[in-house]
């Protein structure tokens, strides 16, 4: 995980946890002198949703880092009188803009790209239904209701890119942190050593009557895209800048600024050959201690700028131009636009052979397991039926079951008893009959 100066982090690994759902209540009416009124249990509610929303008040995963589980309320359970529970309180978590979710398996979920963008990152269970909803004509008094269904679980990993018009790119003390300071009201950290600054910076610049956000990149150096130095870590924030400015070093000492050039953008197209496209300029720093490389930097890259953030020479032109290129490449390049994964979560049934018995997968098929009463027989014929009308017995006689296997099926088990047999069901921690 990144982690820098000023609390900034811009990766974690979270564990959600949505809240289960409620209850059904398989009450019956009661009033004086009517002890046996009619089934009157009301519906359990939903349980609450763990929601990941973009809000530009947070510029950091810190809290998300220092706090990685985050749980959503469990829905009420229903009462009597038809009185049906209360809905779980959902858990918003705010992310910095610019937040990329992806779950346990690198798979992309959502790009908050703008603030607002928002993705349900684990939906909280459905309520069960109270015995009210089992009457019908023949089943005047049902003695059970449904369990409320759990609550999505999921493991998450957070990738912040920061959202900048302008990327600085270069190497350590080329003078990026003095020139951004410069140039916005952006106020980073120094010192005169190599990673100084462990965080990127943001200002944001004014140029007549707009503004343009510049994002200082820290830790480049030869071969960070194979882990050198502070390796790619921050490399992810140039992804989203519009215009990108390699800064050479006049003053350096240990290499030649006009190499540097070539360096940077190999580096860049290593880390993603995307970049490579990017608008871009080359921009000489600390022209008052250049002496002749300032010559030759005019003399081989002509359209390399020449400033020094220290005296101020030549920012003016450098704001001028950078308006300008962002302008052009705002124009060129759509907003960005968030991203939100749809997820098919009615999967289809699937039958797999496992430990001598038979594994029954399927987002139906287990939530009508898990809200059954298998304390209930009446609940558990229903249940058979419901997963006979989904296709679950074909499935199995499909894969090659037969009468008398084990089946298993969200953490029960079962024996297999196709449709026509008449024996009983077999219910977990019962014996068949059993009541």
């Amino acid at each position: 995980m990144s982690k820098g100066q000023g609390g900034f982090v811009d990766e974690a690994r979270i564990f959600v946890s949505a809240g289960a759902g409620g209850s059904g209540s398989a009450a019956f009416h009661h009033e004086p002198y009517k002890p046996k009124g009619g089934p009157d249990g009301g519906d359990g509610a939903d349980g609450g949703s763990v929601i990941l929303r973009a809000d530009p008040s947070v510029g950091t995963l810190l809290e998300l880092r220092d706090h990685p589980h985050v749980k959503a309320g469990p829905g009420g359970a229903g009462r009597s009188k038809r009185r049906h529970g209360a809905h779980g309180k959902d858990r918003v978590v705010l992310v910095p803009p610019g937040t990329i979710v992806h779950d346990e398996h690198e798979v992309l979920i959502a790009d908050l790209a703008n603030p607002g963008d928002q993705v349900v990152a684990a939906a909280g269970g459905r309520g069960g239904r109270g015995n009210v909803s089992f009457t019908t004509s023949t089943r005047r008094a049902p003695g059970w209701a449904e369990k409320g269904e759990p609550g999505e679980e999921r493991r998450l990993r957070l990738e912040l890119r920061l959202l900048a018009d302008v990327g600085l790119v270069g190497f350590p003390n080329a003078g990026k942190s003095t020139l951004i300071s410069r140039i916005s009201a952006a106020r980073p950290k120094v010192a005169p050593y190599p990673f100084t600054t462990l965080a990127p910076n943001l200002g944001v610049v004014r140029a007549g009557e707009g503004t343009f956000v510049v994002a200082d990149i820290p830790g480049l150096v030869p071969g960070a895209h194979t882990g050198k130095g502070l390796g790619d870590r921050f490399l992810r924030h140039v992804r989203r800048a519009a215009v990108l400015v390699f800064l050479i070093d006049l003053a350096a000492e240990d290499r030649d600024p006009l190499d540097d050039v070539d360096v940077l953008k190999t580096e860049l197209a290593a880390f993603d050959p995307a970049l490579t496209e990017r608008p871009s300029l080359v921009v000489a720093t600390k022209l008052d201690v250049g002496g002749d490389r300032i010559a030759q930097v005019e003399r081989r890259l002509p359209d390399a700028l020449v400033i020094s953030a220290v005296t101020g020479s030549g920012i003016d032109g450098l704001i001028e131009r950078l308006a300008r290129e962002v302008t052009e490449a705002r124009a060129e390049t759509p907003a960005a636009v968030g991203y939100v994964r749809h997820v098919v979560r009615e999967e289809p049934i699937a039958v797999t052979r496992e430990d001598g018995g038979w594994r029954v997968t399927g987002r139906r098929a287990e939530r009508a397991v898990q809200t059954t009463d298998m304390a209930r027989d009446e609940a558990v014929v229903i249940l058979q039926r419901r997963l006979i009308s989904m296709g679950v017995e074909r499935a199995l006689e499909a894969a090659g079951a037969v009468r008398g296997d084990e089946v298993r099926i969200a953490g029960q088990v079962f024996g297999f008893e196709p449709e026509g047999s008449q024996e009983d069901v077999e219910v977990p921690g019962r014996e068949p009959g059993e009541s």
